[in-house]
């Protein structure tokens, strides 16, 4: 069974950092390209960002271009997400998602996210 979980979301202030990491199982996570979603309170989900399956080509959302930095550990199975300079519409539940995926309505990922809340 496919198995993604998302942790280290956290409340932060803002100006600050957090490291998102997901946990994959189940397929061949070494081979899959992977993306960040999130989804913010009462909005759609959001691409962030995407890592090819060897972290040689990656993708990122404007709204964290600059301040984000996709990575993985093909051995660990394991997918991060590094923020910085926190800003409040970072406010999100955040998702990682197996394949290159780019949100479209009625869209809904499968997994555990994790929520980063940003605070004044």
């Amino acid at each position: 069974e496919e198995q993604l979980v998302a942790s280290g979301g956290a409340l932060v202030q803002a100006g600050g950092s957090l490291r998102l990491t997901c946990t994959a199982s189940g397929f061949m996570f070494s081979a899959t390209y992977m993306t960040w979603v999130r989804q913010a309170p009462g909005k759609e989900y959001e691409f962030v960002s995407a890592i090819s399956s060897g972290g040689g080509n990656t993708w990122y959302a404007d709204s964290v271009k600059g301040r984000a930095t996709i990575s993985r550990d093909n051995a660990k199975s394991a997918l991060y997400l590094q923020l910085t300079n926190l800003k409040m519409e970072d406010t999100a539940t955040y998702y990682c998602v197996k394949g290159y995926q780019r949100p479209s309505m009625g869209w809904v990922p499968r997994g555990q996210g994790t929520a980063v809340s940003v605070s004044p």
